[in-house]
């Protein structure tokens, strides 16, 4: 198992798992968020749904990933920024949908805009979605 996975999970007092460091690993290398379903097929039959489901919710919940609203309603998973931790993300960037490939990227440079609310409003979540042709599909359409 690789180290660098297994301190991540030690460092957020978390059992180290095969199925908790393959689901770390596969967002190490996805280029961008991840759905369940794209777990479940990367990962073959290893490990059974409700498996990965519990580990998505953990990895939420210590602040090791975050969750992406998609136009179909469905939930897409993706790695967060160092400083997010249990109970508390700071992943309030923009994220960007390719209309061709469908991949979603966070773009972690650009941050969402401050919302001033009325009186008595108190945000827990800001979800900014921009959908378009990324670099790829982009510069083959040309």
């Amino acid at each position: 198992m690789n180290n660098f996975f297994t301190n991540i999970l030690r460092k957020n007092n978390l059992s180290i798992t095969p199925c908790r460091s393959a689901i770390l690993e596969l967002f190490h290398e996805a280029n961008g968020a991840l759905t369940h379903a794209a777990i479940e097929e990367k990962t073959g039959e290893q490990f059974d749904r409700v498996t990965i489901y519990r580990t998505l919710q953990i990895f939420v919940e210590k602040g090791l990933i975050h969750t992406i609203p998609s136009p179909d309603n469905s939930i897409l998973y993706a790695l967060c920024k160092d400083d997010c931790s249990e109970g508390h993300h700071h992943d309030d960037h923009i994220h960007f949908i390719c209309n061709q490939c469908s991949t979603t990227f966070c773009l972690d440079h650009i941050n969402t805009p401050k919302i001033i609310l009325p009186k008595g409003f108190k945000i827990q979540q800001t979800d900014v979605l921009i959908k378009g042709l990324c670099t790829q599909c982009n510069s083959n359409s040309q």
